[in-house]
């Protein structure tokens, strides 16, 4: 007898859907840029050699990626990331560590505190943008620039409905 209540008779659908090749897809990307950005010359050496190391992960480009340039609340960098606050908190506290960011006093809200970049984290965002730029023309190189085309505004189109 089986253990589930129907039987499925083929399974390979749960290793080729849309998200698990998304995710499979966005994992790839990001440890490529994490690669790249590794290896930039233009990086704080610091810094690079976190990410040499695999100390910086994934999860701390979101602060790359939301981060306004002008600075942000914890609270509005977390739901821009889809992170919980403790979470973001727990890496803005390892990237304040790393020189990247710092934690200051929101000129609007004297009670808040504002995230901002420092001139080391604007140098980590420069080359997060090379990075990304690298990375996408290599993705154009490796399924051609009609495949990147329709995959971006495919993309675009899903992110936007």
């Amino acid at each position: 007898m089986s253990d589930t209540p129907f039987a499925l008779p083929d399974d390979r659908w749960r290793e080729t859907h849309l998200g698990r090749l998304l995710g499979h897809a966005m994992r790839r990307f990001d440890a490529r840029v994490l690669h790249l950005m590794a290896h930039d010359v233009e990086v704080p050496l610091a810094l690079s050699n976190l990410a040499a190391r695999d100390q910086v992960t994934a999860a701390h480009i979101h602060i790359t990626r939301h981060l306004a340039l002008g600075g942000s609340r914890l609270t509005d960098l977390a739901a821009a990331a889809g992170m919980t606050k403790q979470a973001m908190g727990d890496l803005v506290g390892q990237c304040e560590a790393w020189g990247l960011v710092v934690r200051e006093s929101d000129p609007r809200d004297a009670r808040a505190r504002r995230v901002r970049f420092t001139d080391a984290g604007v140098a980590w965002l420069a080359a997060f943008q090379r990075a990304v730029a690298q990375a996408e023309q290599e993705f154009r190189d490796d399924v051609g620039p009609a495949v990147a085309a329709v995959v971006a505004l495919g993309l675009e189109a899903y992110t936007q409905a």
